[in-house]
């Protein structure tokens, strides 16, 4: 079964890479983001390198590729070995970069990215002031759900300094991330 598992999971990958149809990558991204919910799928993806391509897809001009890709990495990186590899791979910033996509799913995904891969050491770019701003404009929405988990974020990962220090700025200064549509 494992073989076949490995085998099928490797048709996935090279037909992402060998088709020229934008809806076929689509559907194969949104194939490989689920495979990525479980855990027993993880040697594999990594060994097919497809953390490297979900990193390489949040670059994609094409919005839908984007959300099956941070998406994807969304699902990966509980995974200890995965989340070491996506901060060392400077995954951290085309995640934060997703923060500004007009896709809910996406924004969600990539908020929540953000949370899993918070360590000591990637929290200082995790937190930085644009993110904390753009956290506090999430936290006004309409949307429930990325209201509360923009809460969530500004609570348990950001410092009340930095939070303040955020306030303060976004009065005095012109919004940048746009909230996303509903």
């Amino acid at each position: 079964m494992d073989l076949g598992r490995l085998e099928y999971l490797q048709a996935l990958v090279t037909e992402f890479q060998v088709t020229e149809s934008s809806e076929a990558k689509e559907q194969v991204l949104a194939n490989l983001a689920n495979f990525a919910y479980d855990p027993k799928n993880y040697e594999y993806l990594r060994q097919l390198q497809v953390l490297d391509l979900f990193l390489d897809a949040l670059t994609e001009d094409n919005e839908t590729l984007v959300e099956f890709a941070i998406g994807g990495l969304c699902n990966l990186c509980l995974d200890k070995t995965n989340k070491d590899y996506i901060l060392e791979a400077n995954g951290v910033q085309p995640i934060i970069n997703c923060l500004s996509s007009s896709n809910e799913e996406t924004v969600m995904s990539a908020v929540t990215t953000l949370m899993y891969l918070t360590t000591p050491q990637s929290r200082p770019q995790i937190t930085a002031l644009p993110v904390v701003e753009c956290m506090l404009r999430f936290s006004l929405s309409t949307n429930r759900r990325l209201s509360n988990l923009a809460v969530v974020f500004l609570e348990d990962y950001c410092t009340p300094v930095q939070v303040e220090e955020a306030r303060s700025l976004s009065k005095h200064t012109a919004v940048g991330i746009p909230l996303p549509k509903d």
